[in-house]
């Protein structure tokens, strides 16, 4: 199995603007100068993280999800991140696996972060996604799902190599966020990439950002500063994860069990 090249992209983001976040990602994306296979974004990259999505949501057809077809096909890569989508009178968090084909796969967001009212302005999804690349299977989540390592244990019969979680997560509760992230490719024997935003929004939240690739073994891989913007594209070792896999067996004394919607 190849190796795998993974973008994060930690930005600031414009306030409800989604034709500012757009042409602002859209550099960024041109920015990158290696040959890469995936692409991070934040949460709600085009918007913040807005409790309006009377205001913001778009369908699947809309400018963000073109703006994402437009940007995969130029760089031959896996874009993904959530936007705010209305579909069939409700809104979703969704996350988007947008590939170089213009096909896609969603993930809806399955835990609201009910202290940020987002549970009376969202609908919450009803199953994970495992996503393929170059024979790399990969489990994408969102933000406040960090907080539920059960819905992103790995499974010893369709196990994943990479989990992803894109945030809108703020700098006062930055402690959990990088701990979670490291338990979480720990227990899971898992690369993990979190990206996060920087700056601050409109309800006064600064986000430091924080985002980090971590290994298998729960070591540190990216370079990422906190509190700027930064782009940084880091290569994965499917040899070496494997190899670990093999010597530390662990997934394979893990509890059986199953995953059922409580919608």
């Amino acid at each position: 199995m190849s190796d795998l090249k993974i973008t994060l992209i930690q930005s600031d983001l414009h306030w409800e603007n989604k034709a500012e976040n757009l042409k602002m990602l859209s550099q960024k994306i041109e920015a990158i100068t290696e040959a890469t296979d995936l692409i991070i974004l934040p949460e709600m990259f085009s918007t913040g993280f807005s409790m309006q999505p009377e205001k913001l949501a778009e369908t699947m057809s809309g400018e963000t999800v073109k703006w994402m077809q437009e940007e995969a096909k130029k760089k031959n890569a896996v874009i993904t991140g959530s936007f705010i989508c209305g579909e069939k009178g409700k809104h979703f968090n969704r996350l988007v696996w947008m590939k170089p084909d213009g096909t896609y796969n969603i993930y809806d967001k399955r835990h609201l972060f009910s202290m940020g009212d987002e549970n009376n302005h969202y609908t919450s999804g009803s199953g994970r996604i495992i996503e393929e690349i170059k024979g790399w299977k990969i489990c994408p989540l969102i933000c406040y799902d960090l907080r539920f390592p059960v819905y992103a244990r790995n499974s010893k019969t369709n196990p994943y190599d990479l989990l992803i979680y894109v945030a809108n997560w703020p700098e006062r509760r930055a402690h959990p966020w990088k701990t979670l992230l490291l338990a979480r490719a720990i227990e899971n024997q898992a690369y993990v990439a979190g990206v996060n935003r920087v700056g601050t929004d409109a309800n006064e939240l600064y986000y430091s950002g924080d985002s980090a690739m971590i290994n298998y073994k729960g070591e540190i891989m990216s370079k990422i500063p906190s509190e700027k913007e930064f782009t940084e594209t880091i290569t994965l070792s499917y040899a070496e994860l494997q190899e670990f896999r093999k010597q530390f067996p662990a997934l394979n004394d893990a509890d059986d069990f199953e995953l059922r919607d409580t919608n």
